[in-house]
């Protein structure tokens, strides 16, 4: 297991390599985020780190939550994320983790929600290939017959159907940190990520060591 950080997609942009090569990238800032509780073997069961990020307003935080940060002399925050982590004792309420944590060349992988592209026919959403496009067709976008001729006669669930897209939690896994801004508390990483700009993305070095080509 690996700490997450707590961010914001910002959008996209591109850079140039050495050989004037383009590189889509996208904008990520991550804001200090602070340690608000650690989980220990002994005394939880478990061991994991508590991490509070995206500042937020005292007023629209509920009573429980305030004495939560209190505890930790942490200001109150949008999004708590816990991460399970074999080395939690290594870290002490109130700690500042920032962009630091990451460095050129690392590889992260990246959870977002993916956007939401409302109710989808089977063709975008399924990939389905269609009806013949000829005028005299009446099949031309359909999902055509899902029952059956005989036994057992109806419709089995689950199978492809049109129906709402996006929406859903997406993991990119193995993006290429390219730029550190310290100052400005952003990382830009290689390629695209889910979710629409300003949405809450969760950033975490990836498992698997890799070789640049």
């Amino acid at each position: 297991m690996t700490l997450k950080l707590i961010g914001k997609k910002k959008g996209m942009t591109q850079l140039f390599d050495r050989d004037g090569n383009t590189i889509v990238c996208t904008v990520i800032l991550a804001e200090p985020n602070f340690v608000t509780q650690v989980r220990r073997m002994e005394l939880d069961g478990y061991s994991a780190v508590q991490l509070a990020g995206i500042s937020k307003k005292e007023k629209s935080v509920s009573k429980p939550l305030r004495g939560h940060y209190a505890k930790a002399n942490v200001a109150p925050c949008r999004r708590l994320l816990e991460s399970r982590l074999e080395n939690a004792n290594e870290y002490e309420l109130g700690q500042k983790i920032d962009v630091s944590y990451f460095a050129i060349g690392d590889f992260v992988d990246i959870i977002g929600i993916s956007k939401g592209k409302g109710f989808q026919g089977v063709m975008k959403l399924h990939g389905f290939a269609g009806g013949p496009a000829a005028h005299g067709s009446g099949f031309h976008r359909h999902a055509g017959s899902t029952g059956m001729r005989s036994t057992p006669g109806r419709c089995l669930p689950g199978g492809p159907r049109a129906s709402r897209m996006g929406g859903d939690n997406m993991t990119v896994q193995n993006l290429e940190v390219i730029f550190v801004d310290l100052e400005k508390n952003v990382i830009i990483v290689k390629g695209p990520i889910p979710g629409f700009c300003e949405g809450i993305v969760y950033i975490s070095k990836a498992k698997k060591k890799h070789d640049k080509k």
